[in-house]
């Protein structure tokens, strides 16, 4: 490539980042860094009726927490500033007039009222209203009435807006990274409007000026623009500059049935739409983070949905995919969302991480349990190497661990049935024996119990079953020596007791 990669995530801040949006900022901040190019961020606000407070915000820190975060953006290394598309306004219009000038565009001055007037006509006649080359020298439009009008009613402060005057009978051939080559019929395209007389441009017309004036290469974004292209791919050649080229993502889908995955889908079967958990009036919305999930985590299955280096290898770094990733291996079909998968990964990465690292994410959990003893780091570093194999979430460890810190007070049911009529008798036994135990270590305890029941032609169960019930209260957790250790003989010794009174 000649020129330096330049890709940008455009969002608007009208809510929570959504997953889908996520993975497309991935993609961007992949290729960009793949190609030694940028990856910026321009916040795309021209419509304040639909901005909500906090919203950039938010965007911005969810990139910042997913280790994905622009190289240019609102307050760094503002370049081709501003990136906030609001503080854009004053360069649009001149664009639009550029357009008008050219004869590429022109002025509609056409009321609510007249073309819901249209529609109505066309429907009664079983007909689609399309604002285009079949009717719009037959509105009201600068195209039928003369200069001179057209300057007084602008200068009367006439409502108008300026639309795009699309090509007749061409058919453009463009090529997409991912879909190959695309074709639409300009004749099937409506004039969409470019700017509006409230001085504010839509999407269309701030969408491309911004990418233009940015250098932006690639234009790498979700496939529910690509009916935008063909109008875009005009309006860079009516401007007489060169296109970007472009790239269309396919949808996430709902992790059953078709569809693109929603914020109600994620509601219903108890996962995460959103990086962050996002606060409304209405109530919360869980976030990824929140929910223990690593950023690696997310990273990693956003990147898999749809694209794969064409191996069978499912684990990821940020700096390995940066390596491999290419938009060519970008699959055309949707890819559906699987939960299941998602915390799959969670583990993996989980197991990645030291035990001390976990633990001291465990350390607030146990904090808040108001024990009346302090553990120490260490004690909960041995607690967590026992149980993390287990293990998706750091916030799990607790209900995994519990008997660690806290005696049994109720027995599980079905597995008291192991307690037979001689159990007391042989839980006495094994007191005396761990009494007389000065190494008090997972092995050498193990070693003297098995020891004394091969002696004493003691069946295992007999032994082993009730031993873990009075220590855990069910037939659940690590290796029984494991536990006996960590919690300490007098511990060990006062659990087997209350089982001989209780059970």
């Amino acid at each position: 490539m000649s020129k330096q990669v330049r890709v940008r995530f455009a969002p608007s801040p009208t809510g929570p980042l959504h997953i889908g949006g996520v993975r497309t900022a991935l993609f961007n901040y992949l290729f960009a860094k793949k190609n030694n190019g940028v990856f910026f961020l321009r916040i795309e606000d021209t419509d304040q009726n639909r901005f909500v407070a906090g919203a950039e915000e938010y965007i911005l820190e969810a990139l910042e927490w997913l280790g994905i975060a622009p190289d240019e953006t609102i307050n760094k290394n503002e370049k081709f500033g501003p990136y906030r598309q609001s503080e854009r306004k004053h360069l649009y219009k001149q664009y639009a007039d550029l357009l008008i000038a050219s004869g590429h565009a022109y002025y509609a001055f056409d009321t609510a009222e007249a073309l819901d007037a249209h529609r109505k006509q066309h429907e009664e006649q079983g007909k689609t209203f399309i604002y285009n080359h079949h009717n719009r020298e037959k509105l009201d439009t600068s195209l039928v009435i003369s200069n001179e009008e057209t300057a007084n009613r602008l200068a009367n402060n006439e409502d108008y807006v300026i639309r795009f005057k699309t090509p007749v009978n061409e058919t453009l051939v463009l090529q997409d990274i991912i879909r190959g080559e695309v074709k639409f019929e300009t004749n099937l395209l409506d004039d969409k409007v470019l700017f509006k007389s409230d001085g504010m441009p839509t999407y269309h017309l701030a969408n491309i000026v911004d990418d233009h004036l940015m250098q932006t290469t690639h234009v790498i974004r979700g496939e529910e623009w690509l009916p935008s292209m063909p109008l875009h791919v005009l309006l860079y050649r009516a401007f007489g500059w060169e296109s970007p080229e472009f790239a269309h993502l396919p949808l996430i889908l709902k992790p059953v049935g078709n569809g693109k995955l929603s914020k109600r889908d994620g509601d219903k079967m108890g996962f995460p739409v959103f990086p962050l958990e996002w606060k409304t009036e209405e109530g919360v919305s869980s976030g990824y983070r929140e929910k223990g999930f690593f950023p690696e985590t997310v990273i990693n299955f956003l990147a898999l949905l749809g694209w794969n280096d064409g191996t069978e290898k499912e684990l990821f770094s940020l700096e390995e995919l940066t390596q491999v990733f290419d938009l060519k291996r970008v699959h055309k079909s949707g890819a559906k969302f699987d939960p299941e998968k998602n915390k799959w990964f969670n583990h993996q990465y989980l197991m990645q991480q030291s035990d001390t690292t976990l633990a001291k994410a465990f350390a607030p959990i146990v904090e808040s349990k108001d024990l009346n003893r302090y553990f120490t780091l260490v004690e909960l570093t041995k607690i967590v190497s026992l149980i993390k194999e287990r293990a998706h979430f750091v916030s799990e460890f607790w209900e995994m661990s519990d008997f660690f810190f806290i005696a049994p007070t109720v027995f599980d049911e079905k597995a008291s049935k192991n307690w037979k009529a001689e159990t007391p008798a042989l839980m006495q036994e094994l007191i005396s024996v761990l009494e007389e135990i000065s190494d008090f270590t997972a092995a050498n305890i193990e070693t003297i119990v098995k020891d004394w029941m091969t002696k004493n032609e003691i069946g295992m169960g007999k032994v082993m079953q009730p031993f873990r019930l009075s220590l855990v209260g069910a037939l659940k957790g690590p290796h029984l020596f494991d536990i006996v250790e960590v919690i300490g003989k007098e511990e060990t010794i006062k659990r087997i007791e209350k089982g001989i009174t209780t059970l």
